[in-house]
């Protein structure tokens, strides 16, 4: 099976630099062989790709796309602390939360977007453990935030 470098480069990705924190925090801490990290919102460039709620503003396709793109940020952050990503042993849990309308109610079809990413990258150790919690707005008014836990070797 490929490494999970291998896996971003046919799926034609490119792994970000890790975002820098916006507030008093790291982006991932390491403890052990787990690697916490802290929630990844779907930046691009240094800018907020979308914002917004989900089911006014903003689609849920779209923002099952912009899940993609945090969990894309965590796996950045993830490497950093790890150094390669051939080190993940599991993504053990994945918890993303989803600026909503109130009456929406598919949380876990926009998550889906950053546990889709993370099975493509990581395989069999992308299966993990999940949480998709609607909430009434995120930093920077962005639709999607995606935070990972990683068991690493």
């Amino acid at each position: 099976m490929a490494a999970p470098e291998e896996r971003l480069a046919d799926l034609g990705l490119t792994l970000p630099e890790v975002v820098p924190p916006v507030a008093a925090y790291q982006p991932a801490v390491r403890t052990g062989d787990y690697v916490y990290v802290s929630g990844q919102v779907p930046m691009v460039g240094g800018k907020p790709a979308g914002t917004g709620k989900v089911g006014a503003e903003v689609t849920a396709e779209r923002a099952k796309e912009l899940a993609a793109v945090c969990a894309l940020n965590a796996v950045a952050a993830v490497k950093a602390e790890v150094g390669e990503l051939s080190r993940v042993r599991r993504i053990v849990k994945v918890v993303g939360f989803v600026a909503s309308d109130p009456s929406f109610t598919g949380q876990p079809q926009v998550i889906n977007g950053a546990s889709e990413l993370i099975g493509e990258v990581f395989g069999e150790a992308g299966t993990h453990a999940r949480s998709a919690v609607g909430v009434a707005v995120l930093p920077l008014d962005v639709p999607v935030e995606v935070e990972m836990i990683v068991e690493t070797d």
